[in-house]
């Protein structure tokens, strides 16, 4: 899920006491095989595939249609997808952009004048307007992952059929997923009159009781059936226009029809070596924020370099999560998110400097911002010319070395919350990623793919090309934050998987807004810290119970490589959501 989770009581929403993200795991490991995403059904899905010779691509898909039935809250076919897939024979990373375009008719001068003044929060479209609808990418991806990285051995349909059968049969709706069910009702009702199709007589299915999506599986059976043309052309399609044009949108069949078309876009990943470990760091290239993530943690290696910062993990450091570690991240991503946010933009409308935003000597001079006494306002943007985005996030490694690594979203919870008649999903809200300022690279412009928060991430041997980790962390903003920090614990701290995931965690920003100067330190840091932090000058909020879904959802699968040519794999899944890791 991209979006923040609400203050909720001590009390569930059904008046049951219990205790927000109590349990323990372990690490699962495993060497035929391993799955790691958000909720157990949806792990299995794709362990069956596993277990039945297909690849990690032919695996992930099958965890992505059925996390759309069991965790329509956070993401969906009606989303959009990226998906970094390595290639065990060739060493290579293969990045797969699925995000949608806005629609063909909707210009800036249309938004300005539909949209009020006043509801232009951060001078963007309101996430429950509307034209924050951008055509959903996910179906793209889905059929395209299978069928450029897949083993051949599986049609589209055969990877649906966990899918199919729980949306047909129904399912018990988990506990993560139930609490933000039920806080996304109102929105549903207000947002269509289809919302039926997604309640039980009006309300949230309740924590352990089954729900059916027959409609979602009559799509997905299309989808198989027909490959692209099921989603983009056909009634499917239709339902998709038909509800948006009811509410005032511009979307029109051939918006839809030319995504179909084209398909998702074959990308390059882009990479940092972060040189005290001999390991790269993998993105993918903007339109998604995944170069802040490289920004950041290049802003800090150069700290270090210069001695600005100790070597961290080293003796003499600072000590992990205390306040000074954890202000020279806070002040190295707010430098890397002033960059991030006013040139990450469609590569394909407006030149994104990805080059010179990673030139180390760009980042050594964007490092002198940092004061280690004290914090800092929010930065400008730099010139690197002038140098030489409610979501789920899963993975899979397969016996013979292939990763996925993929994130599917709907942005903010149930996205728009829009369900098209008859489809059993809703639409993504993800237009609400531009700028609705004349002259902003991001700035809003017809058939244009907005700033993106979702972002796989790949870690590989930076001599040998060995895949190390594939891992993500979903949540908005909280993304390219979480990868850093999540890198840093496994990679230079030594921590095992499933302790980098349980880590206390912060996010800089509130909400949807990364420049804000708020700093979230989640519950498990101590007290002592978070007084240090404030007494830099940081506008801190410790944050405790359900509210910590701020800090996102992790998956972590790290690949050791043995003499004798085997492989172990080690999966760790996020205490914070209802999923885990299962391998063979």
């Amino acid at each position: 899920m991209d979006n923040h989770i609400p203050d909720i009581s001590d009390k569930g929403l059904h008046g049951r006491a219990f205790a927000p993200y109590p349990s323990r795991r372990s690490v699962v490991h495993s060497t035929n095989g391993i799955v790691s995403c958000t909720q157990p059904l949806a792990a299995q899905a794709g362990l069956r595939i596993l277990q039945a010779g297909g690849n990690a691509a032919d695996a992930v898909i099958a965890v992505a249609s059925c996390l759309n039935v069991t965790e329509p809250t956070s993401t969906g076919i009606g989303g959009d997808a990226f998906c970094l897939f390595y290639n065990a024979s060739t060493k290579k990373i293969h990045g797969l952009n699925a995000s949608g375009r806005s629609p063909a008719a909707l210009t800036l001068e249309r938004a300005l004048a539909d949209i009020p003044a006043a509801e232009r929060s951060q001078d963007r479209i309101p996430m429950t307007h509307v034209h924050s609808v951008t055509v959903p990418g996910a179906a793209s991806a889905w059929c395209d992952t299978v069928e450029r990285f897949g083993s051949g051995k599986f049609t589209l349909r055969e990877v649906l059929a966990d899918a199919i059968r729980l949306a047909e049969d129904g399912y018990p709706v988990s506990e993560v997923t139930a609490t933000n069910w039920a806080l996304g009702v109102e929105r549903l009702v207000g947002a269509s009159p289809n919302s039926g199709e997604m309640l039980i007589d009006g309300r949230a299915p309740r924590e352990g009781e089954v729900i059916r999506l027959s409609n979602l599986a009559k799509v997905y059976r299309e989808l198989g059936e027909k490959g692209r043309k099921g989603f983009y052309e056909g009634w499917v399609a239709e339902a998709l226009v038909e509800v948006l044009k009811s509410r005032g949108g511009v979307m029109e069949l051939e918006d839809l029809k030319k995504m179909g078309e084209v398909g998702s876009e074959e990308t390059e990943a882009v990479g940092l070596v972060y040189e005290r470990t001999g390991l790269k760091l993998w993105e993918h290239a903007p339109n998604g924020q995944g170069i802040v993530a490289l920004m950041a943690l290049g802003i800090l290696e150069s700290l270090q370099e210069r001695g600005v910062v100790p070597d961290i993990g080293k003796e003499g450091s600072h000590a992990h999560n205390s306040a000074e570690y954890l202000h020279a991240i806070i002040e190295s991503l707010k430098i890397a998110f002033a960059d991030g946010h006013w040139f990450i933009a469609d590569p394909a409308h407006s030149k994104v400097p990805t080059e010179g935003l990673l030139d180390k000597g760009y980042l050594a001079a964007r490092s002198k911002l940092f004061d280690p006494s004290v914090a800092t306002k929010t930065p400008a943007h730099g010139s690197p010319a002038l140098c030489s985005s409610d979501t789920v996030y899963f993975t899979v490694v397969d016996g013979q070395g292939n990763a996925a690594s993929f994130i599917n979203s709907n942005y903010a919870g149930f996205g728009s919350a829009i369900i098209p008649k008859g489809c059993g999903f809703t639409l993504q809200n993800r237009g609400s990623g531009f700028s609705l300022s004349a002259g902003h690279p991001n700035v809003l412009a017809p058939s244009k793919r907005p700033y993106h928060t979702i972002i796989p991430a790949l870690i590989t041997d930076a001599k040998t090309g060995e895949l190390h980790t594939a891992f993500g962390v979903m949540g908005g903003y909280m993304q390219p934050q979480g990868h850093v920090q999540v890198f840093l614990n496994t990679c230079v701290w030594g921590m095992s998987v499933q302790q980098a995931l349980d880590a206390p965690r912060i996010c800089v920003g509130g909400g949807y807004d990364p420049s804000h100067p708020l700093v979230q330190i989640e519950e498990g840091i101590s007290e002592e810290t978070v007084e240090k932090l404030r007494n830099l000058g940081h506008n801190v909020v410790v944050v405790t119970g359900w509210s910590r879904g701020v800090f996102g959802r992790g998956q972590v699968i790290r690949v050791k490589h043995c003499p004798d040519g085997k492989r172990i794999l080690s999966a760790g899944s996020d205490l914070r959501g209802d999923g885990h890791a299962v391998g063979y």
